[in-house]
């Protein structure tokens, strides 16, 4: 791998600077990368009209306080290629209503494009690079412009499996230099949600909303509330006060796995048809008849209803084509609704084979279709079945009622504070039903409620008795992400302590040492044989290797050059590793 050397920091300072001495801040810092693909938001006048435009760090967001504190922090490492690491420019945000520091850097694509011109290869391009770093940042802002926003962010959800941070998509209405520009809103929001919350989604944000990336539309080609989610809420809103975090909605990874990365979008052999009054069968079938033509979007009527043509000619046209292997789906032209086999019309589409795409966007359901094509050895019979399953929560399933029978002796507790203190009792006994029991209370308030030192319920157990509690967790979406006051991940406590055990049920669900965190490991040494994944590339992968401590030796759950005051894990209960709770003088928890 071919390393570029330190540059020198040659930002700009922003606009009414003072002086402000990065090492003396007291707040912690989390890191994101900035990835330009072009659009809107970084265009300049050229000779033909609006044309991209380089240098948008230095130009459209260094002079401006809002996004440059004036601190100079050093450049920071970014993976360009497989085998490219380059240190770019870095700035940091000022304190957030979170008092905490966001601090990114920015990498340009070698080619600027308007968002009209993208293809499956800038998805690629764009899904490779968010992979090659995925271990040097905690989150990742995608500027792109807003022609073809949807259609990315509905790709790259499909294409970002096992996704464990946030991705979240942006652009403006109107470039970032112009004198009236949402860009600083839609670019500040999105970089202060995404390096603050461990929302673990492609998502798109305009307009000061975040949105499900896969249930997005453009609505308006000038309004600055640009894009709508018809048929499902925001994930979270901004306003003075921050961000509100629907965290009800917020998809978690339930399953232990890393994360991973599909290269390939068949988007080449996949078609999208609106039907209209007076359409003829002819049209449709020339349509069906393209050269290697695997799939079709049908936008219809209503719920689902289209022509079935003189003595149903148009419904034989279809029913040959599904025969012939391609893979018809029935999406709505409304906005808002699902399709359904409610009217005759739409009843007839379904007996010729033609799969119901409920409430899926045009965009969702074009690029899901792409996304299942290209997947090795699925039949049509697994690609259609796939088409009527949400897979990223790209489509509301139709849900039956559950029953369930009391028979815990684990009283119910109303107070969020008072039951993450009792799954923290729960987690440190090792007492796996009553974490069960408290989980299934009440799973997304725990999963996200921080201690005093901002430990998670995944940070307590990473330095538990035992691994049952933490698989538990795992398996509900506790994020393996999320650092404490001390900037500590749960597989760094778990490193610390020594337990292998810990450390590989981790690795396996995606847990990765943040850059600062390899570093202090490489610093206390390690044993050979055990591996901690140190990136998400193998040419980063190396530097985590041999750095799990193996002796018995009193191990400390926080990092002592690094902790704050009554702001960390305590000391390991005893000499095998197992750490414990200690409940601050007040007695109380934080919940976001």
């Amino acid at each position: 791998m071919y390393t570029t050397p330190h540059r020198s920091h040659t930002l700009p300072l922003p606009l009414h600077h003072h002086q402000h001495d990065p090492s003396q801040t007291q707040y912690p810092e989390a890191r994101v990368l900035i990835v330009m693909t072009g659009g809107t938001i970084c265009m300049r006048h050229g000779p033909d009209g609006l044309v991209p435009a380089r240098g948008f760090l230095r130009e459209g967001m260094a002079p401006r306080p809002s996004f440059n504190d004036g601190s100079m922090p050093d450049p920071l490492p970014v993976m360009v290629s497989d085998n490219r690491k380059e240190y770019l420019p870095s700035l940091r945000t000022p304190p957030s209503t979170y008092s905490r520091h966001v601090r990114y850097t920015l990498h340009e694509f070698p080619i600027l494009l308007d968002s009209s011109s993208i293809s499956s290869a800038g998805w690629t391009q764009i899904a490779l690079t968010i992979k090659r770093n995925y271990s040097l940042f905690d989150g990742f802002v995608v500027l792109h412009g807003t022609d073809s926003l949807a259609y990315s962010s509905s790709a790259l959800s499909f294409m970002l499996s096992h996704l464990g941070k946030p991705v979240i998509l942006t652009g403006s209405q109107a470039s970032i230099f112009a004198l009236q520009s949402d860009a600083t809103d839609n670019l500040l929001g999105s970089l202060i949600i995404a390096g603050t919350f461990m929302i673990p989604e492609v998502c798109l944000f305009f307009h000061h909303k975040l949105y499900r990336g896969n249930r997005c539309t453009k609505i308006s080609a000038t309004s600055f509330d640009a894009f709508a989610s018809p048929n499902m809420a925001p994930l979270a809103t901004s306003s003075a006060l921050g961000a509100e975090v629907n965290w009800t909605l917020i998809r978690r990874p339930r399953t232990i796995a890393r994360f991973d990365v599909q290269t390939n979008l068949d988007t080449a052999h996949v078609a999208c048809l609106r039907i209209f009054p007076g359409i003829k069968p002819e049209m449709l079938d020339s349509v069906l008849h393209v050269p290697n033509l695997r799939g079709l979007i049908l936008e219809t009527f209503g719920a689902g209803n289209a022509p079935t043509g003189e003595d149903g000619s148009m419904t034989r046209v279809i029913k040959n084509a599904v025969e012939r292997g391609i893979v018809i789906v029935n999406v709505s032209q409304c906005q808002s609704g699902f399709v359904s086999p409610l009217y005759a019309p739409g009843a007839a589409l379904g007996q010729a084979g033609v799969v119901f795409g409920h409430d899926l966007t045009t965009e969702a359901a074009l690029t899901k279709l792409s996304y299942l094509l290209a997947l090795p050895g699925l039949s049509y019979q697994d690609i259609t079945t796939q088409m009527q399953l949400s897979l990223r929560g790209e489509m509301t399933e139709l849900s039956s009622t559950t029953f369930s029978h009391p028979g815990s002796d684990v009283p119910v507790i109303a107070n969020h504070q008072t039951a993450f203190t009792a799954l923290g009792h729960a987690i440190t006994k090792g007492d796996v039903d009553t974490v069960i029991t408290l989980l299934d209370t009440d799973s997304h308030g725990l999963l996200n409620a921080k201690d005093y030192a901002e430990n998670t319920a995944l940070h307590l157990a990473s330095v538990g008795p035992d691994s049952k509690a933490l698989r538990e967790l795992l398996k509900r979406g506790a994020s393996v992400h999320v650092r404490n006051l001390a900037g500590n991940t749960p597989l760094y406590l778990a490193v610390k302590v020594g337990n292998t055990e810990i450390v590989r049920l981790l690795e396996e669900s995606g847990a990765l040492l943040h850059p600062e965190e390899l570093e202090r490991v490489k610093r206390l040494g390690g044993v050979d044989g055990h591996e901690v994944a140190a990136s998400g590339d193998e040419s980063e992968g190396k530097e985590g290797e041999g750095v799990v401590k193996n002796s018995n030796e009193d191990g400390h759950a926080g990092d002592r050059a690094n902790e704050r005051e009554n702001g960390h894990l305590s000391d390991t209960a005893n000499g095998n590793g197992h750490g414990h709770v200690v409940t601050p003088p007040n007695g109380k928890v934080a919940v976001p």
